[in-house]
């Protein structure tokens, strides 16, 4: 029977897992180069590059995502409120208390990160206090301490870097294979299909990195954090009210978006019919009835 610890061996394994993954690709493609240029010092900065992006991911890929959602340290005196709902909650999950931060943007969402419990962040967005009553809001901090807990934000943060690189890669490699001259016409069309050939794989790799970050941590996050409160009714109503709002984040990023509450990009980012499939949250609808006990 599957459980809390279970839980976190998969996700801290899952992590391992991608970053020897990444090692690999990295690894294999400085190969393939220092071979073609009959170079090995590309391979040797092959490797140097993919295990210091590996220990980066891990120990600074919070700051990157907290950088990129424009996320800042929230004051405790102005948000009194939500530090003692914090607290509170913390202290009842057996939790350090994780760092608190605030996002200037009028629309409802709310992620957490960083690499344990130990270094910890919840943050939420201004727009998501706005709408929100305490019991909602109690509703939505649960969900993201239950990530705390279940360890879904190591995977999910480490993603976020390993991933956008891998885009950021091809996009180079392909500038670099098609604009580039060549000594050899042959072997320049060589590297310009590679480069091809990773544009189209790219994206698809990227997306089912994000789908092994199950769509199921979301039910299971929202069963935890309705437990954590005792009052399943407070998060089902705040994610209806979020999903309602419909307003897309100032600085939505498809490399963050698995790790918020919500899809930040509004009604306009989520998926329809077999798209849904590809998605890396669940229907609101589908929580809702998870939550309330109506499936």
């Amino acid at each position: 029977m599957a459980t809390l610890y279970t839980q976190q061996d998969k996700n801290i394994h899952k992590t391992w897992f991608l970053m020897a993954v990444f090692l690999v690709v990295i690894v294999g493609l400085g190969w393939f180069i220092g071979y073609y240029y009959n170079n090995n010092g590309i391979l040797y900065v092959a490797i140097i590059f993919s295990v210091l992006m590996n220990f980066a991911s891990y120990f600074w890929s919070d700051k990157i995502v907290l950088s990129m959602s424009g996320a800042k340290p929230a004051d405790h005196d102005t948000y009194t409120d939500l530090y003692h709902i914090v607290e509170n909650l913390s202290i009842t999950a057996g939790l350090p208390m994780p760092k608190v931060y605030i996002v200037d943007d009028p629309s409802p969402n709310a992620f957490a990160t960083g690499r344990n419990k130990e270094h910890a962040v919840v943050a939420v967005t201004t727009g998501l206090l706005q709408i929100l009553n305490k019991s909602e809001l109690e509703g939505v901090i649960a969900h993201e301490l239950s990530h705390i807990g279940n360890r879904d934000i190591l995977l999910s943060t480490v993603v976020v870097v390993l991933v956008g690189f891998i885009s950021i890669l091809a996009n180079i490699f392909i500038r670099g294979g098609m604009g580039g001259k060549r000594d050899n016409e042959k072997g320049g069309g060589l590297i310009m299909i590679i480069g091809v050939i990773f544009i189209i794989l790219s994206p698809i790799v990227a997306k089912l990195i994000q789908l092994a970050i199950s769509r199921k941590r979301e039910f299971l996050a929202d069963a935890d954090g309705a437990l954590l409160t005792r009052y399943p009714e407070g998060l089902a109503s705040a994610l209806e009210k979020i999903s309602g709002a419909n307003i897309p984040m100032k600085n939505a990023n498809n490399a963050t978006a698995h790790l918020f509450i919500s899809n930040p990009f509004g009604g306009a980012g989520i998926a329809k019919g077999i798209g849904n499939l590809f998605s890396t949250h669940p229907p609101v609808q589908a929580r809702v009835e998870a939550l309330l006990g109506n499936k």
